[in-house]
C-alpha cells in the first residue's frame, strides 16, 4: 500500500486509549487497544473541552478571513514564486530550506542569508544561490567569508556580521518570506522587525513564541502576516485545519517520539540516573528516531520539547492549555492530530524528514512535487500510541503550569531550560534529573516579578538574561555531587 507523503486519516473516535495499535496488513487496518481507559485520566489537558482560555491564533486557521486568503492563494497555482530570506543558513533548517530551493528553482529566490561561523560553507551558498546580503556571526567569519569569494572572484553580496547584519537579512525589502532557522533568543528580534515590514515568517525558531508570544501574537494581528510553523508536529497541525471552518477545532494532539528513554518505566530510569550517570548522560544525547541537533536531542529525552511545542500550539493555533494533548507514538509516522467538534479525530503522516514540514511552510497553501521517499503503510507495519508518564517526564507539567501562567513565566522557563540543557550537555557534573529541578525553582523565584500585562520584548530579554544567570548560580550548589 503506497501513499503519498502526507496523508490524512479519520479516527472515529472522541478520545484515544491508554494504549493502542494500528496494524497494517495487505488486507488492510486492524485496530487493538491495550486497554480501554482515557490516556488522559489524571491528566488536566485536552480532554476537558472547557473551550475556556482560547486567543486569536498567529498562524492563519480557525477563521473566516483565513478560509478565504487559503481559497484565494490556492487558486493561484503552483507557478507562484517566493523571495526568501533565511537566517541560519548553514544548520540543519538552513541546509534543508536550501535543499528545497535546488528541488523547486522556479519557485523560490534566494536573496538574503545569515550564518554562524562557518564560512567555508557559506562560502559555498553564496556561489551558489547568489544573495544581496550575507551575514555571519562575527566579524572574524565575515572577513573569512570576503577573503574566500574574492580568492574565487566571486559575486560579492554585501558582507555583515552580528545582530545588525541578521535584522539587515530580515528585512531585505526584495523578501516576501523570512525562514527564522537560527536558534534561541537571538531569532525575536529579527522576527518582530519582518514582521513590521509585513513578510511572512516560516517559523522554525521555538522561542518566537514559547518566550515572545505575548509580544509576537498581537504584532501579527497588527500587521496581517502570515506565521506558518515549519516543525513537523505543528505544521502538521497546520495541515490537517486546512478546510476547518471557523469555531470547527476542538482539541490538540501533539505526538511525541518518546526520546532515548521510552523504553525505561520511571524506576528503571530513575535508577539508571542513580546508578551510572555517565550511560543516562550518552543516551540521553542520542535520538531513536530524528537526526536533530544536540539541545533538542535532550529535550527530547526530557520531553521539554513536547511541553515546549504545547505553549507553542497555544500560540499558533489559539487552543487553551485545556484543550492541547501529549500522546506518545514511537514510530513517528503520526506527526500530530486535531480533533473537531463532531469528534472526528484528523491526522497528518509521513516519514520523519524535516523537509517536509519545511517545504509546506514557505509554499503554503500550495502542494509542490518533491523528490520525496513515499509512505508505505505496510513498511510501517503498526503504529502505536500510549500516554505519557509526567512523573518520569516532569517538564511536561512544568510546561503546562508555565504556559497556564502566561505572560513573562514562559520566557523563564524557556530560558531556564536552555541553560540546564547545556550544562548537562557541557559535563560541569549535573544529573539528568538535575534539569527539571533547576526549571521549577527558577519558576518558583519568578513567581514575585511574574508579569501577565503590557509585556514588551524588554521584558522578555530581561527575563531570559535573568533566568540563565539564576540557574547558573544554583547549578554551583549541585556541582559537588551529582544530583538525581
Amino acid at each position: 500500500m503506497k501513499l503519498p507523503v502526507a496523508v490524512s486519516f479519520l479516527l472515529a473516535s472522541a478520545s484515544l486509549s491508554n494504549g493502542f495499535v494500528f496494524h497494517f496488513t495487505p488486507k488492510g487496518l486492524s485496530l487493538s487497544c491495550t486497554t480501554t481507559t482515557s490516556f488522559l485520566n489524571g491528566v488536566k489537558s485536552g480532554t476537558l473541552g472547557t473551550g475556556e482560555g482560547w486567543i486569536d491564533p498567529s498562524a492563519p486557521v480557525n477563521s473566516e478571513e483565513s478560509l478565504r486568503l487559503t481559497l484565494e492563494k490556492s487558486l493561484e497555482g503552483s507557478s507562484f514564486q517566493k523571495r526568501l530570506s533565511l537566517l541560519g543558513s548553514t544548520g540543519s533548517i538552513g541546509t534543508q530550506t536550501l535543499e528545497i530551493v535546488d528541488a523547486c528553482p522556479d519557485n523560490f529566490v534566494v536573496d538574503a542569508l545569515s550564518a554562524g561561523t562557518n564560512a567555508k560553507l557559506m562560502a559555498e551558498q553564496v556561489l551558489k544561490y547568489r544573495p544581496k546580503i550575507a551575514s555571519m556571526a562575527t566579524a572574524e567569519a565575515a572577513e573569512e567569508l570576503k577573503s574566500i569569494l574574492s580568492d574565487a572572484g566571486a559575486h560579492m553580496p554585501i558582507i555583515m556580521h552580528g545582530d545588525e547584519g541578521i535584522l539587515a537579512c530580515s528585512t531585505i525589502d526584495s523578501a516576501d518570506t523570512v525562514v527564522t532557522g537560527i536558534v534561541g533568543a537571538a531569532g525575536l528580534k529579527p522576527t518582530i522587525e519582518a514582521i513590521k515590514l509585513k513578510k511572512d515568517i516560516a517559523l522554525a525558531n521555538k522561542e518566537t513564541l514559547i518566550s515572545g508570544g505575548p509580544v509576537i501574537n498581537p504584532l501579527v494581528k497588527e500587521y496581517g502576516i502570515n506565521m506558518l510553523p515549519a516543525d513537523s508536529e505543528h505544521s502538521a497541525i497546520f495541515q490537517c485545519l486546512q478546510g476547518v471552518p471557523e469555531g470547527g477545532l476542538r482539541r490538540i494532539i501533539l505526538t511525541a517520539s518518546g526520546g532515548a528513554f521510552r523504553d525505561l518505566t520511571k524506576d528503571e530510569l530513575f535508577q539508571m540516573c542513580r546508578d551510572d550517570p555517565r550511560a543516562v548522560q550518552a543516551k540521553a544525547t542520542t535520538h531513536p528516531n530524528w537526526d536533530m541537533g544536540a539541545k533538542i536531542t535532550l529535550d527530547s529525552a526530557t520531553m521539554m520539547n513536547k511541553g515546549l511545542e504545547v505553549i507553542e500550539a497555544h500560540y499558533l493555533f489559539g487552543a487553551s492549555y485545556d484543550d492541547i494533548d501529549v500522546v506518545i507514538h514511537p514510530q513517528s509516522i503520526v506527526h500530530s492530530m486535531v480533533e473537531t467538534q463532531d469528534t472526528s479525530c484528523i491526522a497528518q503522516l509521513g516519514w520523519a524528514d524535516m523537509r517536509l514540514p519545511l517545504v509546506y511552510s514557505v509554499s503554503w497553501p500550495h502542494r509542490l512535487k518533491m523528490p520525496y521517499k513515499p509512505l508505505d503503510l505496510a513498511e510501517v507495519s503498526q503504529m502505536t500510541f500510549m500516554k505519557p508518564d509526567h512523573e518520569k517526564y516532569p517538564c511536561i507539567r512544568l510546561a503546562y503550569d508555565a504556559g497556564r501562567a502566561g505572560g513573562t513565566m514562559t520566557a523563564v522557563l524557556n530560558a531556564a531550560n536552555e541553560m540546564a540543557n547545556e550544562m548537562f550537555r557541557e559535563d560541569i557534573g549535573l544529573g539528568f534529573l538535575d534539569i527539571p529541578k533547576l526549571i521549577e525553582m527558577t519558576m518558583e523565584a519568578h513567581k514575585a516579578d511574574h508579569k501577565t500585562k503590557d509585556i514588551t520584548l524588554d521584558d522578555i530579554l530581561s527575563c531570559d538574561a535573568w533566568a540563565r544567570q539564576y540557574v547558573l548560580e544554583k547549578s554551583e550548589t549541585m556541582k559537588a555531587k551529582i544530583l538525581v
